[in-house]
């Protein structure tokens, strides 16, 4: 509960004072609440893709473009999931997230698939979705103890969300 009044006045960022003070500065999200997103929201998760051969593209564009990669676990059925992937595609944000980072859906269906992509990072246990894995371009993960900061995004500002991505890019 303390984690959502936090995420809901916009002070995620907060909770890992020591990343945010190296962290680039996320652009202004014109969007003040979630609720403003277009609707229907976006299924994100290619329910039928390779995730071993996605994630490995997705790294390789990453070093060869000095960017992070953000590995977004869900599945179509999570809210969550959908109002981040509804976030992302906001003009404001879409251009910040390309400049910073390769962005790579995994579906990990009902926690019953492409579940070696987390386990490949030390996570045997999702504890919800969406969990996002920040890694940097020589595959280490950079947000270990901030995987599923973000399972709760439909209660989140826009600005929050922003604020939580900026914190991993230096």
């Amino acid at each position: 509960m303390k984690f959502r009044a936090l995420a809901a006045a916009g002070l995620l960022a907060l909770a890992a004072p020591s990343l945010a003070l190296a962290a680039a500065k996320a652009p202004t999200v014109a969007l003040k609440s979630i609720a403003d997103l277009p609707t229907p929201l976006p299924y994100p998760y290619d329910e039928t893709a390779d995730a071993e051969k996605d994630v490995a593209a997705a790294l390789k564009t990453a070093k060869a473009q000095k960017k992070l990669v953000l590995i977004d676990l869900g599945g179509n059925w999570c809210g969550d999931c959908r109002v981040f992937a509804g976030l992302i595609e906001q003009p404001d944000l879409k251009a910040w997230v390309a400049k910073h980072y390769v962005v790579v859906t995994v579906n990990v269906g009902r926690y019953d698939h492409n579940m070696q992509i987390p386990a490949r990072y030390g996570i045997d246990k999702l504890q919800g979705v969406p969990t996002f894995l920040v890694v940097d371009a020589k595959g280490k993960l950079v947000n270990p103890n901030a995987l599923f900061a973000l399972t709760d995004a439909r209660h989140m500002t826009p600005q929050s969300i922003a604020d939580w991505l900026a914190q991993w890019v230096k």
